[in-house]
């Protein structure tokens, strides 16, 4: 880790004017996250709120459940999503310690939020070993150039899915 690097970055805070904008839950995004740290837990928190009632929270479980895809924000979509029954998180703002990684960007994404906030920076992460440069990276490449060879095989049987899908008229489209 690179402490140095760290303090230069730290110091860069961004005040926003948002009208959305509550610092009261950034500032709830921040306490969780020093608390799941003492847990055993990564240094990330996120809060999701809606016409300001808090809906959710989440932190980074990954070491605590074994999970690769338990961070803050996806913790906090699930819980969201499970507390209002629904799959959209649409009039949604989120609240996160740090700069969603590119999985929590695509899960927010899909969730249908309406803005995120969000403390610390990829560099920041970055700085203390937490770096999603490698997947950018990774994004740019054609699929069978990835470290992770991603292959295309014959789709006849897979495709079927697909066909029944397009057909089904009672379907929910997400």
């Amino acid at each position: 880790m690179n402490e140095d690097k760290l303090k230069q970055l730290s110091g860069k805070a961004i005040v926003t004017d948002d009208p959305d904008f509550e610092e009261k839950y950034m500032d709830m995004a921040a306490q969780l996250s020093l608390e799941n740290v003492d847990k055993g837990g990564g240094p990330f928190a996120a809060v999701i709120v809606r016409n300001g009632d808090i809906i959710a929270t989440g932190v980074n479980s990954v070491t605590v459940i074994n999970d690769p895809t338990a961070h803050a924000e996806v913790m906090a979509i699930r819980n969201a999503c499970s507390s209002l029954d629904n799959f959209k998180l649409t009039d949604c703002i989120v609240y996160s310690s740090c700069e969603p990684c590119p999985m929590c960007l695509s899960a927010l994404y899909w969730a249908g939020v309406k803005k995120i906030f969000y403390g610390n920076t990829k560099e920041d992460a970055d700085a203390i070993d937490f770096s999603d440069k490698f997947i950018y990276e990774e994004l740019d490449r054609a699929p069978i150039d990835r470290h992770l060879k991603s292959i295309r095989v014959d789709s006849r049987k897979t495709i079927k899915a697909f066909q029944r899908w397009a057909a089904k008229p009672d379907k929910i489209e997400y």
